[in-house]
């Protein structure tokens, strides 16, 4: 496929290099055109060497190949990134003072602009009228990610993560001319890994969760359009780039992040592994195995049951419950008196959220694997739903349901 790659002038241009990548190392020839501000951010010579294409934004370049005639009618697709306020406009108005607008007037497939900008600029009335303008004429324009922005401010005008562009990207071009993803403009805060629940200075009472399937979700969420805040307790895998990561050790720290991010969360995915049980008593000093000391005796203490209290705290808000999902997790073992399924079962109508995601676990199973295997239970009686593959594909199957459960499914009465 041939793309046009727009760059506009904003120093999110250094993202975009990533976003080429993933378009030449898809098989895709692209063809880069940055606008002379997009330049003083990240210079010619990258786009060329990642391209493997020479870059020009100028229309008396290769006046004899017509360019600025030429690339527009040759394109499967142009995506612009970032797309400036200053790109929108001109494009809105059908300006053609570069190598880039030219091509914009003249691109006949389809058009993908990815915005970001600070966000009084996404926000100004002038903005969101051309926005309105360009996709009244069949453009697709993503909405920007909310996050850290240029200096210390933050908020909506943030340019999506690569993966994200690129996938919607890939969308359009399949003919999903509506496309939008899945997760645009949610909040969705997400629980990894596994909680220590400390004994004395040195030891823990740990699990064996990795977090592996709570950062797979993470990358899944963000990569359908969600601002992701991860709640991570410890992992074996680094939190992934895009996602606010919010670090935690113990069941009530977890506990407490988890309360406060829910409170402008569309979504909540408890995936973390948390602690039943907590030592009655923690140590100050380390405990001692000495020959003429009795063994130690440890009590525990049951830790909260966070995703019910989570459940509870959004039904007596006064707000519809289909305004905010709350999906749990259950790692689970049958014995004699039911298998996976039944216990899985009983716990989800014994915590109330929407959906529960159920693993068989075990020896090799699940627990620091790549592989996973889960069943997805809805409380509202509808059919279970399986996945399995890698955490990457079920995480992608488990976001998918999170979205047509929050696009197709009506608030409960």
């Amino acid at each position: 496929m041939r793309i046009v790659l727009g760059v506009g002038g904003g120093i999110a241009a250094y993202k975009v290099a990533s976003l080429l990548r993933l378009f030449t190392e898809a098989g895709h020839h692209v063809t880069v055109i940055p606008t002379e501000a997009a330049t003083r951010f990240v210079g010619t010579a990258t786009w060329e060497a990642l391209s493997g294409n020479p870059v020009s934004n100028s229309v008396f370049d290769g006046v004899h190949q017509v360019n600025h005639v030429r690339l527009g009618h040759e394109a499967d697709l142009v995506v612009i990134a970032p797309a400036t306020a200053d790109l929108l406009a001109k494009a809105a108005t059908g300006q053609a003072g570069d190598l880039l607008t030219n091509t914009l007037l003249m691109a006949h497939g389809p058009v993908l602009f990815a915005p970001a900008m600070h966000t009084e600029m996404w926000q100004h009335a002038a903005t969101r009228a051309n926005v309105e303008t360009l996709r009244s004429r069949g453009v697709a324009v993503l909405e920007p990610a909310t996050g850290r922005l240029t200096g210390s401010d933050s908020g909506p005008g943030r340019l999506p993560e690569p993966e994200v562009i690129f996938e919607a990207a890939m969308a359009l071009v399949e003919g999903q001319s509506d496309y939008q993803l899945p997760l645009a403009g949610r909040t969705v805060t997400i629980s990894a890994g596994g909680t220590r629940e400390p004994l004395d200075p040195v030891r823990f009472l740990g699990n064996r969760s990795s977090g592996k399937q709570g950062v797979a979700l993470a990358v899944a969420a963000r990569n359908a359009g969600a601002t992701v805040r991860l709640i991570a307790a410890h992992m074996e895998v680094p939190p992934p780039a895009g996602v606010e990561v919010v670090q935690v050790e113990t069941a009530l720290q977890l506990r407490e992040a988890a309360l406060a991010a829910a409170a402008d969360s569309d979504v909540v995915i408890m995936s973390a592994a948390v602690a039943d049980f907590r030592p009655a008593e923690v140590s100050n000093t380390k405990i001692k195995k000495r020959d003429d000391t009795a063994d130690p005796v440890i009590t525990l203490v049951r830790n909260p049951d966070i995703l019910h209290e989570l459940v509870e705290r959004r039904n007596s808000s006064g707000s519809a419950e289909g305004q905010q999902l709350i999906v749990g997790f259950a790692a689970e073992t049958g014995d004699s008196h039911g298998d996976v399924l039944a216990y899985a079962e009983a716990k989800l109508q014994r915590k109330g959220c929407d959906l529960l995601v159920v693993n068989h676990v075990g020896a090799n199973k699940v627990f620091g694997q790549d592989t996973n295997s889960v069943v997805i239970l809805a409380r509202s009686g509808s059919e279970p739903q399986e996945a399995s593959g890698t955490k990457t594909q079920v995480s992608s199957a488990i976001i998918s349901r999170i979205g047509f459960q929050l696009n197709h499914v009506s608030p409960r009465t």
